[in-house]
């Protein structure tokens, strides 16, 4: 009897254990057969569709969100005029019409004055510095105070290093010969051409050839060689100008809609979130790689008379950028804020790049 009461004993606990799999097994099946929810996001540009540099942004974006999620987080890309007009994209982003936009701050400034500090200061941060700036010195943390009233999430969404002073149809020999000057030139630098007499105009990239050829506009400044060999400015323009004053560093953005983010479930986010970084690093090393082969074809195949700012003319926009931004600061409080935090991190981070950057540039040349 005792030794049927213990193979009975051993036999009930095997039927237990076995059932115990059996439902093991059953539920990691019902768990791994269920659908993931998946996502299908729209985003809108400021660029033409596929433009080199800028316009392929959001679609490598797209393209990395989407093989690293699996497919579970599509992204389709619209370019400029698709769904919205180029400056319609913050507007559509900011109601939820689209998930999610690509574009640049400082067409924002009619929104938040403070919002052109997140694209380029004259005589501001260069691109390391920036990128330092956002993700390191608190400016990311500005930057999407500075948003969360519009219903948005800013991330960094590319660079295109140093830009070009401009194209011009006559050359510039002193400050005078700015005076009457019509300018696409947009963010805080436009007002600070303003200061110095000439007519600053805001205008999308796909509309700079035809204003610039038609005489709408006598000057204008784009990107760099790269982006602007490839609109043909060197069709309507002579004269190249350098350096860059206005934009030594110009930050593109994505801007996601808030209820769209909140909607994603972590992992998600994590995918967008190390995405944007990526891809603000890629926009970079193109930029790097493109820019002096193009220069180097518009200078030597189509005739391009490149040309560097007159000191004085550098100095006189100098002065009047410092000037243009104490007013903007002083009229906006979340401006003042964000300058605050801008012109700290720049006065900390100089003498380091002066010892760096600048003095390995100088050794390299031989100086």
């Amino acid at each position: 009897m005792k030794r049927m009461l213990t193979s009975l004993a051993w036999l009930t606990m095997g039927l237990l254990t076995l059932s115990g799999c059996g439902e093991e097994k059953e539920t990691t099946a019902t768990a791994e057969a269920a659908p993931q929810q998946t996502y299908e996001w729209k985003m809108v540009t400021t660029w033409p569709r596929n433009y080199p540099g800028l316009g392929m942004a959001p679609e490598n974006f797209a393209k990395a969100v989407n093989e690293m999620s699996g497919g579970r987080l599509k992204v389709k890309v619209h370019g400029a005029g698709e769904l919205v007009p180029a400056m319609g994209v913050f507007d559509a982003v900011a109601r939820g019409a689209v998930e999610v936009g690509h574009g640049a701050a400082y067409y924002w400034k009619g929104k938040s004055p403070a919002a052109q500090f997140f694209t380029a200061v004259p005589f501001g941060l260069n691109v390391q510095e920036m990128n330092g700036w956002l993700h390191y010195g608190g400016g990311m943390e500005l930057w999407r105070e500075t948003y969360a009233p519009f219903n948005l999430v800013p991330f960094a969404g590319g660079s295109t290093g140093v830009q070009m002073a401009g194209w011009f149809k006559k050359e510039i020999n002193s400050v005078e010969d700015l005076k009457g000057l019509k300018m696409r030139i947009p963010g805080l630098a436009g007002e600070v051409f303003q200061r110095l007499g000439g007519v600053p105009v805001t205008l999308p990239g796909g509309e700079l050839f035809t204003a610039l050829q038609t005489g709408s506009i006598d000057a204008t400044e784009w990107v760099g060689p790269y982006n602007d060999l490839t609109f043909g400015l060197y069709k309507a323009a002579d004269y190249y100008y350098y350096p860059g004053w206005h934009e030594p560093g110009a930050m593109l953005e994505f801007i996601i809609n808030k209820e769209a983010w909140e909607s994603l479930p972590p992992d998600l986010q994590a995918i967008v979130t190390y995405a944007t970084r990526a891809i603000n690093q890629d926009m970079l090393d193109e930029y790097t790689a493109r820019n002096n082969t193009a220069l180097k074809e518009l200078v030597e195949k189509h005739g391009v008379q490149l040309r560097k700012l007159p000191d004085d003319v550098v100095d006189a926009l100098r002065v009047a950028s410092e000037q243009v931004i104490q007013e903007t600061i002083a009229e906006d409080e979340m401006a003042k804020k964000v300058y605050d935090s801008f012109k700290t991190f720049r006065d900390n981070v100089m003498p380091y790049t002066a010892i760096s950057e600048e003095a390995f540039l100088k050794i390299r040349e031989g100086k």
